[in-house]
């Protein structure tokens, strides 16, 4: 008997989506090669990275920065390729690549500061957009983030602290190649970048996401409803003192309509007991269109 092809959970992505993600990895790659040879190389900023690692090479050998990437790179990018799947695996391959060619072609580029802090903050964003790109693209440039993916498969290790400890070692390389000073500057650079990356990914926009536990749960489920016009959801909770059940409602609101949702708590139910925090990202209707 003929087995049916299983549908998959996934649809194929479409040839536009597909051509997109390309370019925003190859924006993203050259974005970060212009940061590179703008601001972090000439001010010798290895802020972490296999392009950390090239300004540190550079400086104890005299080779190019380019070329020690590509060879890096190459050879990371071998090493982690039982890790990864199929289409990422091509986008990597990709990234890893074109990165450094990119490096290589921007390498005469004139730097617009010799000021080491302003190098640092520019650097930085640059470093965030190109990678934020690039991750919006689900791709990567490889580098140590292959090398991170390694150490968790091996170790166990989450891949936060691994990418954590790796960059940290090319920051320490560079306080004893160059300066502590150096070092400090390529610390501020990589927090300016992973900031960058935290804003490209989740936007400029923070919700709030409040828990309104009160004995009026429906009234002010109705007035959630029709009056600050959000929807809302109900989760069923036992109070830890009492074992009564309870309702907790849970909302999501603009930051503008904080105080507009404590107004009508506290008209409705003055002893309510509410807590409000903020959430980075939401996606559905009222708020950002998925996608």
């Amino acid at each position: 008997m003929k087995r049916k092809r299983r549908k998959a959970a996934v649809p194929a992505m479409r040839g536009v989506a597909r051509l997109r993600e390309y370019v925003l990895l190859l924006a993203g790659a050259f974005i970060l090669a212009s940061s590179f040879n703008l601001f972090l190389s000439p001010n010798q900023i290895a802020s972490g990275g296999v392009a950390g690692i090239s300004i540190i090479v550079e400086e104890l050998t005299g080779f190019k920065p380019a070329f020690i990437q590509w060879i890096l790179n190459g050879l990371l990018f071998a090493a982690g390729l039982t890790v990864l799947g199929g289409d990422f695996a091509i986008k990597t391959a990709v990234g890893t690549m074109i990165f450094p060619f990119f490096v290589w072609l921007t390498e005469g580029w004139p730097a617009p500061t010799d000021n080491v802090m302003l190098a640092a903050l520019y650097g930085g964003i640059g470093t965030g957009v190109g990678l934020g790109f690039v991750f919006r693209a689900r791709g990567s440039t490889g580098g140590l983030a292959l090398a991170a993916q390694l150490i968790h498969r091996w170790t166990g290790w989450s891949l936060g602290m691994a990418v954590a400890l790796l960059d940290g070692l090319v920051i320490v390389g560079a306080g004893i190649v160059f300066t502590p000073e150096i070092a400090l500057f390529a610390l501020i650079s990589l927090y300016i970048a992973s900031k960058t990356i935290d804003i490209l990914q989740s936007g400029f926009t923070f919700s709030k996401v409040a828990y309104v536990i009160s004995k009026e749960s429906e009234a002010i489920s109705q007035a959630v409803l029709h009056d600050l016009d959000r929807g809302l959801t109900k989760l069923n909770g036992t109070g830890g003192y009492t074992g009564d059940s309870r309702t907790i409602l849970m909302i999501v609101v603009s930051q503008a309509e904080v105080s507009r949702l404590k107004t009508i708590v506290k008209a409705i139910d003055p002893e309510a007991f509410v807590m409000i925090s903020d959430t980075k990202e939401v996606l559905g209707e009222g708020f950002k269109v998925n996608g």
